[in-house]
């Protein structure tokens, strides 16, 4: 999964429910942050390993778009994503509220080993079919998240020029765009599906966590 990958970008409270049940301001600019390029795993069905005695482990579910092309000024953001998928941004929450007090970067409550599975790719829908269908997140047989792109706080477009006039974007980056609101700890044994208009395009379970 990380053949071809260059940076891993986040979008922080993208949906503002999301940042309302955390307790958080509403932006009024994207938040970006970033994960290693090793955090990223295939949702195929393994075992992910989390960290231990670090506190609780939330599932973020989120879009994911990858940069099929260099980043000009003005382009669109159909010709420069080629493909999209869905992925987990998992989070040591009690880590990053005590990283967040300290006013810390979240490199460690968001940047662990397997914290960013990922399923397959399907191609970019155009903003009409995006907006007409669903991301969905199933915990143990049970819908636990559901978004939508026309929720976001900053829309495609906006993130990805924002983030190239900013930090540079580039071919093989990828974009996590934000999760929707439905947040919350996972445990071990835990069964997590990821679908895209009802259809499950991957998968992981929670392993023993690593000491």
């Amino acid at each position: 999964m990380r053949m071809g990958i260059q940076n891993v970008y986040c979008v922080g409270r993208n949906y503002k429910l999301h940042a309302e049940e955390l307790g958080n301001d509403v932006p009024t600019e994207p938040m970006i942050f970033l994960k290693p390029s090793h955090a990223v795993v295939k949702a195929d069905g393994q075992v992910l390993e989390m960290p231990a005695g670090r506190g609780e482990i939330h599932y973020e579910t989120e879009l994911v778009i990858r940069i099929g092309r260099p980043y000009e000024k003005g382009i669109d953001i159909q010709e420069l994503v080629d493909v999209a998928a869905l992925g987990i941004d998992f989070t040591l929450r009690d880590v990053q509220n005590v990283l967040k007090k300290k006013g810390q970067p979240w490199t460690a409550a968001k940047g662990f080993r397997n914290s960013a599975p990922v399923t397959s790719y399907f191609a970019l829908p155009d903003k009409e079919e995006l907006e007409s269908k669903d991301f969905t997140l199933l915990l143990n047989g049970q819908e636990v998240q559901r978004g939508n792109v026309k929720n976001m706080i900053f829309s495609l477009q906006t993130i990805v020029d924002y983030i190239a006039e900013h930090y540079g974007l580039g071919e093989g980056d990828l974009i996590f765009t934000g999760t929707p609101e439905g947040v919350g700890p996972v445990a071990a044994g835990d069964k997590l599906e990821l679908a895209w208009d009802g259809t499950v395009l991957g998968s992981c379970l929670i392993g023993s966590k690593e000491n």
